[in-house]
């Protein structure tokens, strides 16, 4: 039986990883912080078939140890401080977690399981306000943010672990996917969420930011496929994780409200406390790489993507209000 581990496990990505793992069979371990009041609404549903260990990224001794317990044959690096709106606001914290606690697990699997495979959730920030349209692998790095600075960090590193220490590392840059389970911070969960609200009558309006930036928009559950097809390839390398397809804000609020025909500008506010310091206006990636070397490509659209989120939140809201 295959072991793994899954630094992150509580997140989104972390969660459909996890299933799929236990689908094909791994021993699942999950790498989660100490806190008063954990966040494992995602993964309580297999509770029974993973394993959780603590540990932290900003913390050496704690990743040392859980990696000599578990001994895994793969390791998902998905932990990190994600959102790019606050790594302006913690950017020293995120250089720590995002950037140098990749560093610190690269270092404990080197001493203490050199023949793991790696996995490292890099990002199309990473890419920031690149001029080449769509990115390769190829394609220079810019980074707009404290997050894709750090993030970027953390892609090099990998490179170089790869490169000094012939371990198994892979980079997949993945653009940005969602899903019912993406945290409420996320621009497309937050519209979700109220149109759900405004749909069962909760709410009036939602404040947004900047309805014209573009997104490179996928599902959460197509791409830990690619995650777990990067350490099954016989040689480590970096990928480009994407649709190839670019949509705005606006398009994705529309879809939105269409979904329960209302007009969005009925209930759209603008509100300047939403806008980044620094805006990524156009990503799209390229993903003929993963296609021709992996097999993989993206399966659910835009469009359904967006009926899936809306509907489970709808549904999830009901619940909650106990509403029939």
């Amino acid at each position: 039986m295959k072991s793994a581990l899954i630094t992150g496990i509580t997140g989104q990505d972390g969660s459909y990883l996890s299933e799929l793992l236990i689908e094909k069979g791994y021993k699942v371990y999950g790498l989660v912080r100490h806190l008063s009041s954990p966040n494992n609404s995602r993964i309580e549903h297999i509770f029974d078939k993973i394993t959780l260990v603590e540990g932290d990224l900003t913390d050496q001794s704690s990743l040392d140890t859980a990696i000599m317990e578990t001994k895994p044959d793969e390791v998902y690096n998905l932990a990190a401080q994600s959102f790019v709106g606050t790594s302006w606001n913690q950017p020293v914290l995120t250089g720590d977690m995002t950037g140098i606690g990749a560093v610190r697990l690269l270092e404990s699997i080197r001493h203490f399981c050199k023949d793991a495979r790696v996995y490292q959730a890099s990002s199309s920030e990473m890419f920031g306000k690149s001029q080449e349209i769509p990115q390769k692998e190829t394609t220079k790095f810019s980074p707009g943010s404290p997050y894709g600075c750090a993030k970027a960090y953390a892609y090099f590193m990998c490179v170089d672990y790869r490169e000094t220490y012939n371990m198994f590392i892979s980079n997949g840059i993945l653009y940005n996917h969602e899903s019912p389970r993406r945290g409420m911070d996320y621009v497309t969960h937050k519209i979700t969420d109220a149109v759900a609200r405004i749909h069962l009558g909760l709410a009036i309006e939602v404040n947004l930011g900047n309805l014209d930036a573009r997104r490179d928009w996928g599902f959460a559950g197509d791409y830990v496929q690619a995650m777990w097809l990067m350490l099954q390839h016989d040689k480590p390398d970096d990928f480009i994780i994407s649709t190839g397809e670019t949509h705005s804000v606006r398009e994705f609020v529309e879809l939105a409200f269409e979904e329960v025909g209302l007009d969005w500008e009925d209930h759209v506010k603008i509100d300047p406390k939403y806008l980044r310091p620094s805006e990524v206006n156009y990503l799209i990636g390229d993903n003929s790489k993963a296609k021709q070397i992996l097999g993989w490509e993206p399966k659910l659209k835009f469009k359904d993507l967006i009926r899936m989120m809306v509907h489970t939140d709808i549904e999830r809201i009901m619940y909650e209000k106990h509403i029939s």
